[in-house]
């Protein structure tokens, strides 16, 4: 029998993060739900805080902290998981998504060109388009899924530091070719940075594809339960040196709290069988709605009628995820009504907990994003997100059915 020499992506993800042993020799890693530590003497104190070699291990915990340290440890695992080189890479977290998002940008895009991806995130969006360039860095938006867009974009802007996507976009669920736009931005001398929060790295691990930042809110399907708020940026130790991006997380004061950490931490043991059940019912649900008469079109990577299913298929791994994007045939007033009609699916604005949630982004999440960049990215009255939870699948679909047939 041959012996394996590398753990199975379930095994990393319970072990990926750990730690020492604590000094009494906990099971479960410890929370150091501290503020500040305690020096052995003035000199490792000092050593400390000029970064030297002998100095204490920690000495504040928004500079740093061993729970922390160790959710930053089992994400890094799983996004490094197929590389040969995963000691190069690093993990840093934080207080929230958007503080990964925007730390990674003015870091790494300082003073320089953005292009990004035209249907983000919401709060993404807003802040590329109307706060970034008071920070020194400019942003022009295109359809990443068209190469030939990213690629003349590139040429408009041939001095761009990052082009910014997300893996499976928000909420029109676009797929773009990461390896090839890796590889663009290569060759123009930008960097290219991820939010994986759709996919995570179950599905997709885009540092293989040739990214060089991958972020994530944890408080998504990483943390799994929808009782955390966080983030995390994955990329090479040098990367992040060179950019002096913990000195940005630092000074904005972004890092994880210890609980949020620790509970992610136990979210992400569990990640690979929660997302296989994420999996097998958003298929059934994306095959229902795509029959019903009262939607008009149906987006989901793993359907067929997908139009970019091809690709989804080559780059993703164990499925397709459990994000839906629907379009309701009576627009923004049948988006409304069907909110007000689901019982057993939550409305809420997050997604990827174990519960099934909903929402209609025309009137909620992206009722904040520019007009024009909405209409750009396909962002429609009619459009309904839903996050398929890990419940009975027979009992999400009859909530749906009662819920679109009530409006009549």
């Amino acid at each position: 029998m041959k012996t394996k020499t590398k753990a199975t992506f379930a095994s990393a993800a319970i072990h990926g993060g750990k730690g020492k042993k604590d000094q009494y020799g906990s099971h479960t890693s410890p929370i150091y739900q501290t503020s500040t530590f305690v020096f052995d003497d003035v000199e490792s104190g000092a050593k400390a805080f000029r970064h030297e070699e002998g100095g204490a291990s920690h000495v504040y915990s928004r500079l740093g902290n061993p729970t922390v340290e160790e959710l930053e440890r089992a994400i890094c695992t799983l996004e490094t998981y197929a590389l040969d080189n995963p000691e190069a890479y690093t993990g840093m977290a934080f207080g929230s998504g958007m503080a990964a998002i925007t730390t990674g940008i003015l870091s790494m895009a300082k003073g320089g060109h953005v292009i990004a991806q035209n249907d983000l995130y919401g709060c993404t969006s807003q802040f590329l388009k109307e706060e970034a360039p008071g920070m020194g860095i400019s942003v022009s938006f295109v359809d990443t899924s068209d190469l030939f867009l990213v690629e003349m974009e590139l040429k408009k802007h041939p001095h761009s530091k990052m082009i910014y996507l997300e893996s499976i976009a928000n909420p029109t669920l676009k797929i773009s070719d990461i390896r090839a736009i890796a590889q663009l931005a290569e060759s123009h001398g930008a960097l290219l940075m991820v939010d994986n929060t759709f996919a995570t790295p179950y599905h997709i691990q885009p540092l293989e594809l040739g990214a060089d930042i991958v972020v994530h809110s944890t408080t998504k399907y990483l943390g799994g339960h929808g009782t955390v708020i966080g983030g995390v940026m994955i990329a090479r130790k040098e990367l992040f040196e060179e950019a002096e991006t913990h000195l940005f997380r630092k000074n904005l004061g972004g890092i994880a709290g210890p609980m949020d950490a620790w509970l992610t931490t136990h979210g992400i043991k569990t990640l690979p069988v929660r997302m296989k059940q994420h999996n097998e019912n958003a298929m059934q649900v994306a095959r229902w709605l795509e029959d019903h008469p009262k939607i008009d079109h149906v987006f989901y990577p793993g359907l067929e009628s997908h139009p970019q299913h091809k690709l989804a298929s080559s780059m993703m791994k164990n499925g397709f995820g459990g994000m839906i994007s629907f379009e309701l045939k009576g627009g923004f007033d049948a988006g409304v009504a069907l909110m007000n009609k689901v019982k057993l699916c939550t409305l809420a604005v997050s997604l990827g907990a174990v519960d099934s949630l909903i929402q209609h982004p025309a009137s909620m999440t992206h009722s904040i994003v520019d007009e024009d960049i909405k209409k750009a990215a396909g962002i429609t009255d009619g459009l309904v997100r839903l996050s398929v939870g890990i419940e009975g699948v027979e009992d999400i679909i009859s909530d749906l059915e009662q819920a679109m047939e009530i409006q009549d």
